[in-house]
């Protein structure tokens, strides 16, 4: 086994789109430095999933579509992954695959990649789905695991979150357009987190153009990924900050807000 590269992550994802966000940003900021690799996983090709208005899928292939506009997305954002694993799990299903079998299958590429940083979702799916709460929690299981053999790499587990304070103010624009509001008790809606709970916030304003022109590739989910209220402006703005909470290693009480996802590494 050799050493990780200076600066690689390993995104842990459910879906085709659960990508274009959150690290996404981090992704472009880091995009032309040679230290960097950029490993990304799915459980699920969203095969199962609602289809856009205006979208025409043959019958039967939304997740085959789903995953060329996977691939289309990150070649608009600028930086396609270094390595791209799809699980083939059944949308919808992840949840009733074996834990030990998900945890071991991504484990398995986290011995192989040696990665310094991986991310995945929290406990709460971000949206209570539960193909996202199984990754999560099988993609923890997995970096601990990894870490406690030894060797490289897994030095820091991200979580992908939404500040609660950045809910709200969401949520009373979302009124004010006559818009319903999110709902944190429903399943695919939005669920936050604490604001003091955030270890690391990083502003990708700069890149947030990378992050959108991914996004709009993703077209058969467009009804869901991109509020259609919200200006280019606006929009940008949305993508001008990622943030985590820290899971490992834990966040000291008071300590300052880490800027980049390998700050202090």
């Amino acid at each position: 086994m050799g050493t990780a590269p200076e600066l690689s992550v390993a995104v842990v994802m459910a879906h085709p789109d659960d990508d274009a966000y959150g690290l996404a940003g981090s992704v472009a900021l880091h995009a032309r430095n040679p230290e960097f690799r950029f490993i990304l996983i799915h459980a699920t090709d969203g095969g199962a999933g609602e289809i856009a208005p205006g979208v025409e899928v043959p019958a039967g292939m939304l997740g085959e579509f789903r995953r060329r506009e996977d691939d289309a997305a990150w070649r608009a954002h600028g930086r396609p992954p270094d390595r791209h694993d799809w699980f083939g799990y059944p949308d919808g299903g992840v949840a009733a695959v074996p834990f030990g079998e998900l945890t071991g299958r991504i484990a398995r590429i986290l011995r192989e990649e040696q990665p310094r940083v991986v991310c995945t979702f929290g406990p709460d799916g971000i949206t209570g789905h539960p193909d996202h709460i199984a990754v999560g929690a099988a993609s923890d299981a997995a970096f601990h695991l990894v870490r406690s053999e030894g060797g490289h790499g897994m030095e820091r587990l991200l979580h992908g979150a939404l500040r609660e304070s950045t809910f709200l103010r969401w949520n009373k624009a979302r009124r004010e357009h006559g818009l319903e509001p999110w709902d944190r008790e429903r399943v695919y809606h939005l669920r936050p987190v604490p604001d003091d709970t955030i270890g690391v916030e990083v502003d990708t304003r700069s890149v947030a153009g990378n992050v959108l022109a991914g996004l709009r590739e993703h077209q058969s989910q467009r009804h869901v990924i991109m509020a259609d209220t919200l200006t280019r402006e606006q929009q940008l703005r949305v993508l001008g900050r990622e943030s985590y909470v820290l899971a490992w290693p834990p966040r000291r009480d008071g300590a300052p807000l880490l800027a980049d996802i390998f700050e202090a590494l």
